[in-house]
């Protein structure tokens, strides 16, 4: 089994380039793999590999400025979920686009999972999933808001168009890890609203802590790894990926007509031109090829 650690944190790192190689080459001493982002704002990514290397570089980053309170979260697979270690430089750890907003300085109320159901279920509560679309597509709280946000940077115009709805509301908001509702509840108390709440730990968090029927959570919650999605205890979901669009699909959805392994799912058959999806079938022609060199070279037959 893959111990898999989802971790962010916010803290003040003056030279992040200089933390990166030596990051990037314990994770690939210690067989872990995954997506490490570095700004100056702090770090936030998600790693496997076997629990003495995420133990090692968990380690690591404590020992970075301002990381010895690090948390992370902790998973299991049976397969490894990703392919290779990258550890990348960025002008910010979760990209909201407003430079002002700083969740070092001041973020809303923490709510716990055993307290969440409570909050949401209030009449003077408005919830928020801060998520992208597709994420929102498979699974959300009852009653959340789908901002239908492309990426996070939509976010700020999103709240300007829509803020008068939540005149003398209280606002909840939610993410998967918790990671952008620290700078979205920051963004809110800088746009004046004073009750702002979010999810400690975010929906990973209260899927495992909260039994499925005392749930307000319907569906599946999207993960950036092999995974694709988890449900309640953090068991692994039913979804897969379009690797064309790299958007959660149903295993019933492989057999829609417009679906074709790596080239196009029902979500995504008008977003590419004939050249890209040309592209897209060149690419699996020569992940087969690879897949069946590796299988020779092991001794079986493919397929």
């Amino acid at each position: 089994m893959y111990t898999i650690a989802a971790l962010y944190h916010f803290t003040r790192f003056d030279n992040p380039e200089a933390l990166q190689a030596p990051l990037l080459e314990l994770a690939q001493r210690e067989h872990v793999t995954g997506s490490l982002l570095l700004a100056r704002e702090g770090i936030n990514g998600t790693i496997a590999g076997p629990r003495k290397g995420i133990d090692a570089v968990i380690a690591h980053i404590r020992a970075l400025p301002g990381c010895h309170d690090l948390s992370w979260k902790e998973a299991t697979a049976k397969d490894q979920p990703f392919g290779k270690m990258k550890v990348r430089l960025k002008k910010e750890i979760v990209t909201m686009g407003v430079p002002d907003v700083d969740p070092r300085a001041r973020v809303g109320h923490y709510v716990l999972p055993e307290d969440w159901n409570d909050l949401i279920s209030q009449d003077d509560v408005v919830v928020i999933d801060t998520r992208n679309d597709y994420e929102v597509s498979i699974g959300t709280f009852e009653g959340a808001i789908d901002p239908e946000t492309k990426t996070f940077r939509d976010f700020p115009a999103w709240w300007e168009d829509n803020k008068d709805r939540f005149h003398n509301k209280r606002v909840a908001m939610f993410c998967t890890g918790g990671i952008r509702c620290e700078k979205s509840t920051n963004f809110l108390l800088g746009q004046g609203i004073e009750d702002v709440f979010h999810l400690k730990g975010g929906i990973l968090q209260y899927l495992e802590d909260i039994p499925a029927e005392d749930s307000l959570w319907n569906g599946a919650c999207f993960v950036f790894d092999g995974r694709v999605s988890v449900e309640h205890g953090l068991a692994e979901g039913p979804h897969e990926l379009c690797h064309a669009c790299r958007r959660p699909i149903l295993p019933q959805d492989k057999t829609r007509p417009e679906y074709e392994d790596g080239v196009s799912c029902h979500q995504c058959i008008e977003e590419f031109d004939d050249a890209r999806r040309t592209r897209f079938r060149e690419r699996q022609k020569q992940i087969a090829l690879s897949r069946a060199r590796g299988e020779r070279h092991l001794g079986r037959q493919p397929g």
